[in-house]
């Protein structure tokens, strides 16, 4: 690919340290079977905890499923640049600390670097913040990336699906991700409202 081609089309997704890995994990597995998207992966320390304590995975099992698999540590990197063309960005999922320091433009790792990249540069950013309860400075972080440009997507389940597995509501969830992202799918079916005898 060459610079300022839109084809493939350049993603990042970033997995970071809040419970649900999977989201992540599932999002990478799917857009590698995109057509015509380069895909580039970037964990962050405690994201890497998260794997390994959820679902037994290392480097080694995110590696094949993607371009580029960037260190954290690296803000010379790449996505620290607007001069890398990227379409979109997906965090999955985003931790709390990871919100904050978007939210106040902490650009202290290459997620976060990243993510104020794509703000700057008005470039799609989709954070899956996964907390519950949640306080004041959790919803205030939120209300400023949105108006930031951010859009915050939690990964709460579509029971109305009527999901039959675990892997029903995660791939619900990646689906949604997926839309915002504007990349075909087949990963989960759409709701085509009621019928009328049901209403």
């Amino acid at each position: 690919m060459t610079e300022g081609s839109c084809t493939p089309r350049r993603l990042l997704v970033a997995i970071t340290g809040a419970s649900g890995a999977v989201y992540g994990l599932r999002l990478l597995q799917t857009l590698q079977q995109a057509p015509d998207v380069q895909v580039h992966a970037v964990v962050s320390d405690a994201g890497w905890l998260t794997l390994r304590h959820e679902l037994d995975l290392g480097p080694d099992a995110l590696q094949p499923l993607v371009h580029t698999l960037h260190d954290a540590h690296q803000v010379g990197a790449g996505p620290a640049s607007g001069s890398f063309r990227c379409d979109g960005m997906a965090v999955a999922p985003c931790s709390m600390r990871t919100l904050a320091a978007i939210a106040h433009g902490l650009s202290d790792n290459l997620v976060t670097r990243a993510a104020d990249v794509m703000l700057k540069e008005r470039r799609r950013l989709v954070l899956m913040a996964r907390e519950t309860p949640l306080h004041l400075g959790h919803l205030r972080h939120m209300t400023t990336v949105t108006e930031m440009g951010a859009i915050v997507c939690p990964p709460m389940p579509a029971f109305y699906l009527k999901p039959q597995s675990i892997d029903d509501l995660v791939d619900a969830t990646v689906a949604r991700v997926l839309d915002l992202l504007d990349v075909p799918h087949a990963l989960s079916h759409r709701w085509q409202g009621l019928s009328a005898e049901a209403a």
